[in-house]
């Protein structure tokens, strides 16, 4: 096994490598020094190693987001601004890589991880893996917009308006998120085998395919709903009542601050009552 650094480790294989999200005992939460080395690594697999790229997570998940540790919006507007736009950068250089990126998600994906899994050219996912919104709600219109080109607006904001709100597997299937939802011990094996297939094309012809596919994807709005998402997050946390959860935070601890705005998912709801879904 290949070592990690700072959070990340590079497995190289013949179709595919791996860019492992290695940090198991913070939940493979992103750091700030876990987002530069996977910047650096994601570089340098530009012109290097194999024809595709994968992203998974070690341990039980995906990933749990940003690591609340670090997490200070305390500066000026314009630094938080520069922070978060920062991180969006990081995703959209997966969008712009030459090679095709398949991610492969199980068990949790949460917040900035679901923003990050969006920017896959393939996207699996397990069956019993949960998706879902940051539990505490201090920040708003990261995520959810650009979920919005791909479930449509509707479910963009079923997903975004109620807090910690969740979906398994299958419904991101359902809604067009992921393009398939496997057995997890599949999981890895499934995406291998795909890498196979692509790899008999033509490097060249990869990507100029991934690049005419996302022209269009472009032409019809995507880039556009990723300029305004660190501004509106940004403004979010100057609220007061985004900064009283900040306090509680500070004063109470993660655990009871989470508990606070447990509850069911929008998709739990949509049972109860009968229903599965809303329509986007």
């Amino acid at each position: 096994m290949t070592q990690t650094i700072d959070g990340i480790r590079l497995e190289p294989g013949e179709a595919i490598d791996w860019i492992v999200l290695d940090r198991p005992e913070a939940a493979n939460a992103f750091s700030g020094k876990m987002l530069e080395r996977f910047s650096t690594v994601l570089a340098e697999r530009r012109g290097t190693g194999a024809p595709v790229l994968g992203i998974r997570g070690a341990g039980k998940g995906f990933g749990a987001g940003m690591d609340l540790g670090e997490y200070n919006a305390n500066g000026s507007a314009m630094d938080d601004v520069l922070r978060l736009s920062s991180c969006v950068e990081r995703w959209t250089a997966l969008w712009r890589h030459p090679k095709p990126v398949i991610i492969a998600v199980h068990g949790y994906c949460m917040g900035v991880a679901a923003q990050l899994a969006t920017f896959a050219d393939i996207l699996i996912v397990s069956e019993t893996a949960t998706i879902s919104e940051p539990t505490i709600p201090i920040g708003g219109g990261f995520i959810a917009p650009i979920w919005a080109a791909q479930v449509g607006g509707r479910r963009a904001k079923e997903f975004a308006f109620l807090p910690g709100n969740r979906i398994d597997g299958r419904t991101a299937v359902e809604w067009g998120w992921a393009n398939a939802a496997v057995p997890e011990e599949q999981l890895v094996a499934c995406a291998e085998a795909l890498a196979s297939r692509m790899a008999q094309v033509p490097a060249s012809v990869l990507t100029m395919k991934k690049r005419s596919v996302n022209r269009a994807m472009e032409a019809a709005g995507f880039a556009t709903s990723l300029g305004a998402v660190a501004e509106s997050d940004a403004l979010l946390h100057l609220e007061p009542e985004v900064r009283a959860i900040r306090d509680r935070l500070r004063t109470d601890g993660l655990k009871p601050v989470v508990e606070s705005f447990a509850g069911p998912s929008s998709q739990d709801i949509f049972r109860h009552y009968g229903s599965a879904t809303i329509g986007s």
